[in-house]
């Protein structure tokens, strides 16, 4: 089983002509892209240019109109524990604890319980809540709960985490913190991330590189600057 200390390596992420959306017609039409394992990817664009809808797509969460979604070759027909979302809203179950949220995914996979806990005190720590085990999510802050789905996510050592704006709605401050605090976790990881934004300087701090969505399609901007990016929306 892989644990928190001995990820797996990134997936490889592909779209060949897709058409994504959630009408005959498609949001992204036509989209051809490559996500290298263990990058990190950020997307932007304008409201409604489909960004959430790349995420739900590579989730298995929404098929295809045309062509495929593969994960290291082989094509996407579901959700998989291979890849994670992590979302805005932090989805943390109100009667379960810290502990109990972080360890949930793995107590689906049936990982034994002395397992499964170590791990999730492992990433409880990792993100900065040690002690905060015990809390319910109703007794943290916005910042500390974006911390536990941080958490959650990666304790079950996914080989990629889709992330749909998962600091848009935090402080300038906060959201500085989360910032640091994702590159930083990361580093211990082999996973592939596509970190959707609306905001450029996010997505510049984070991205190695840059895809920007526009009515034309996807663009990947290898080597950006936040001038490009707005000219390219």
């Amino acid at each position: 089983m892989t644990t928190a200390t001995t990820a797996a390596a990134g997936l490889r992420l592909t779209l060949e002509r897709v058409t994504l959306g959630y009408g005959r017609g498609g949001v992204l039409r036509d989209v051809d892209l490559e996500i290298e394992p263990g990058e990190i990817l950020t997307v932007v664009g304008s409201s409604g240019s489909g960004k959430s809808t790349l995420l739900r797509g590579l989730a298995g969460l929404l098929p295809p109109y045309r062509g495929r979604i593969l994960a290291d070759g082989a094509e996407v027909t579901g959700p998989s524990p291979d890849r994670a979302m992590i979302f805005q809203e932090d989805g943390l179950l109100p009667w379960r604890t810290v502990l109990r949220n972080v360890e949930l995914p793995l107590a689906i996979r049936k990982v034994p319980r002395d397992e499964r806990r170590r791990a999730a005190r492992e990433w409880i720590a990792r993100v900065g809540l040690a002690g905060s085990e015990d809390r319910l999510p109703r007794e943290l802050s916005g910042g500390m709960r974006q911390r536990v789905q941080l958490a959650r996510a990666l304790a079950a050592a996914p080989r990629a985490v889709l992330m749909d704006e998962p600091f848009g709605a935090l402080d300038a401050q906060t959201r500085a913190e989360m910032q640091r605090l994702l590159l930083d976790v990361l580093r211990d990881t082999s996973a592939t991330v596509v970190f959707v934004t609306h905001d450029v300087d996010e997505a510049l701090l984070l991205g190695h590189r840059i895809a920007v969505i526009t009515s034309d399609g996807v663009r990947i901007l290898a080597e950006a600057t936040r001038e490009r990016i707005v000219k390219e929306l």
